[in-house]
């Protein structure tokens, strides 16, 4: 099963969060400690202090939807650079940091954009 393809935005709350918070209590951790509105098409990811379980919210057009991964041996590499409280990733790093890749020291080519002088 292939989950969040095609995601449009993603949020990451860099700092831990209590995970006996729910749907609700994330709900309120978006909108208030994050200052983003629930409504759009975005995840917004969370992380324990241990950082080995994961809570990503979102919400799919009919209901809010609460995916959670816990792992059993290692920990996530949550990035801890950044002195901002939210980060915001693009989906490969998403899904990098799903798999346990350190998102602060991959970084993919460059884009580079030509134009013909035609």
């Amino acid at each position: 099963m292939k989950m969040f393809i095609d995601v449009e935005a993603v949020y990451i709350h860099r700092n831990p969060v209590d995970f006996r918070k729910s749907i609700n209590g994330l709900s309120v951790t978006v909108e208030q400690g994050m200052g983003l509105s629930l409504f759009d098409s975005g995840l917004f990811v969370f992380c324990n202090k241990q950082r080995d379980k994961v809570k990503i919210l979102y919400w799919d057009s009919s209901g809010f939807c609460l995916w959670y991964k816990r792992l059993e041996k290692e920990k996530f590499k949550w990035p801890r650079k950044d002195d901002r409280e939210i980060i915001s990733l693009t989906e490969e790093q998403f899904h990098w940091l799903l798999r346990g890749f350190d998102i602060d020291r991959l970084q993919p080519h460059k884009k580079l954009n030509y134009c013909s002088g035609l």
